[in-house]
């Protein structure tokens, strides 16, 4: 009875470790494969492209000052009609021109400063916004604007309210050949990098477009723009 009872137990006890041999090898046989799945490696593909801008917005800002409100707002009138025939005649429409509301200074409200030294009372500004897709017509006509301050118009400097700005819109056309751009000189790398390390390019992990930046070439070309795109891809890896 006891030697029978020792036999089984025996034979049940080496059942069980050979069973428990075969799961640990396939255990980690699994975890060995698992681990070689999981090689990969992370590239990035740039496509930068340079493109004209196609809409060009133009803001001429000029100022006039006298003690007489009245003959203010006249000497503001006439020179905005002479911007305006200077504009037409360059080959704007009216509809591509925008006049602002002009912005009026009384010295004398002002509660500083010495009011006897104020020579001219009222001061004004006001713009004349040109908004057009003709861009070459916009950069060759503010070569012009010469003659306007022949005319006595006094034109305002280009601070940072008066830049004229250059406009890129057509991102939507060419998005997709600069993705593909990028995406295939991400893969060239990770074919180099696979071949170089001996091992074969799988699939694709993981990816992301990075997104699309518009800038100026430079400080002398604002027309010109750069479009930069990054993609990241992560590929499997093999032996």
């Amino acid at each position: 009875m006891s030697n029978s009872y020792l036999k089984n137990s025996f034979i049940i006890g080496l059942s069980i470790f050979f069973g428990l041999s075969i799961l640990g090898f396939f255990i980690g046989s699994s975890v060995i494969k698992f681990k070689e799945f999981e090689r990969t490696v992370t590239v990035k593909g740039l496509s930068e492209k340079e493109f004209p801008a196609d809409i060009a917005l133009w803001p001429i800002q000029f100022t006039s000052a006298h003690n007489d409100l009245p003959s203010l707002y006249s000497s503001l009138e006439q020179d905005t009609e002479e911007i305006l025939k200077f504009l037409t005649s360059n080959g704007f429409e009216e509809s591509e021109i925008s006049i602002g509301i002009p912005a009026i200074t009384d010295k004398f409200a002002q509660q500083y400063g010495n009011q006897d030294k104020i020579e001219l009372r009222y001061t004004a500004s006001q713009k004349v916004t040109v908004y057009s897709k003709k861009v070459d017509k916009v950069r060759e006509t503010m070569r012009k604007m010469v003659a306007i301050g022949k005319k006595g118009i006094v034109i305002t400097g280009s601070n940072y309210q008066n830049k004229t700005e250059f406009i890129f819109t057509r991102l939507n056309e060419i998005k997709p050949a600069m993705i593909e751009e990028a995406t295939r000189k991400a893969r060239e790398v990770a074919v180099k990098f696979a071949k170089d390390s001996n091992s074969k390019l799988g699939k694709i992990k993981k990816a992301r477009q990075g997104q699309f930046s518009i800038r100026d070439r430079d400080k002398n070309t604002l027309h010109i723009k750069k479009i930069r795109v990054v993609s990241t891809i992560e590929y499997f890896l093999s032996d």
